[in-house]
């Protein structure tokens, strides 16, 4: 079991890693203000920076994969929020952005909170859903992408904050159907609703995120994002597929779900867009990097 939280780990900072080199990608390329646009997705994989993210994405997706074998999916999502503590990191080194007392310290909370779920956790259940579970899990990719429709026009800060949100729900629910696969099989994975639903979420998850990073600071588009992955796909793995905690230890994990969390929106202070960049000056980029310096965003 405790295999697959070091994996875990290891698979949270290549995704806050990830965050950044996808948020500079993201940043050279003009927003086209309110709504979505699908091309934005073909224009990111022409940059190096953002393939590069999406290799450490595919890496911290494997890791979070091998570890939901063997631990509960709300363990799994606890630590992949942790990401957001390495994002915080990797922007302060590469963006500038600077660290407040108050961000350190919730960059501890987050670890105190994961620390105590790692002691809570009960070796995983081994249901993978009913077949009602699994189609509805495809139903609620329709959902979401017709919420990000809605999202994306709303006006200011709200914008990039429910993008981040349903980027978040898009990614733990890919989380969530590699959990529910009965098997590996070609014949039984050609039939299954939740194999399906895996790619069209994550790309989903790439185009309301990216477009959040054009919106926000990196840190303040991540933690919508982090909220979704968290809170959507453990709720399902507590009610729907049989994950507990050990005998005697709910409160210890209640009290650490909650610490881990409530640090990890604290980190939302970091603000608007301009704060990543107001002390940073990214070298000068060629071939398909190349373009107009991203605008700052309004200050909060």
């Amino acid at each position: 079991m405790w295999w697959g939280l070091l994996i875990v780990l290891l698979g949270s900072v290549c995704s806050g890693s990830a965050a950044v080199l996808q948020a500079l990608a993201a940043r050279s390329i003009p927003d086209q203000g309110r709504g979505l646009r699908a091309g934005l997705v073909v224009d990111l994989f022409r940059q190096w920076r953002f393939i590069a993210g999406i290799g450490l994405d595919l890496c911290s997706f494997v890791a979070s994969a091998a570890a939901l074998r063997v631990l509960p999916v709300f363990l799994v999502q606890a630590v992949v929020a942790a990401n957001l503590a390495v994002t915080a990191l990797v922007a302060w080194k590469v963006l500038g952005t600077r660290l407040r007392r108050i961000e350190v310290g919730a960059v501890l909370g987050v670890c105190a909170g994961l620390a105590a779920l790692g002691v809570s956790a009960a070796p995983q259940s081994p249901e993978h859903g009913t077949t009602a579970l699994h189609f509805g899990l495809l139903g609620a990719l329709g959902v979401i992408m017709l919420l990000a429709v809605g999202a994306s026009r709303l006006p200011g800060r709200w914008n990039a904050t429910a993008l981040g949100l349903l980027a978040g729900f898009s990614f733990g629910l890919v989380n969530l159907c590699s959990r529910v696969l009965p098997s590996f099989s070609p014949a039984a994975l050609v039939v299954e609703p939740t194999l399906w639903a895996m790619p069209v979420a994550g790309l989903c998850a790439l185009l309301f995120l990216n477009t959040a990073f054009q919106r926000e600071s990196v840190v303040a588009a991540s933690a919508g994002t982090i909220l979704g992955q968290t809170v959507f796909p453990a709720a399902v793995g507590l009610f729907a597929l049989g994950d507990h905690t050990r005998d005697g230890f709910a409160l210890p994990a209640v009290i650490g779900f909650v610490v881990a969390l409530a640090a990890t929106l604290l980190l939302t202070r970091f603000g608007d867009i301009s704060e990543d960049t107001r002390t940073s000056s990214p070298a000068p980029v060629t071939g398909h990097d190349a373009s107009p310096a991203p605008q700052a965003g309004p200050h909060r």
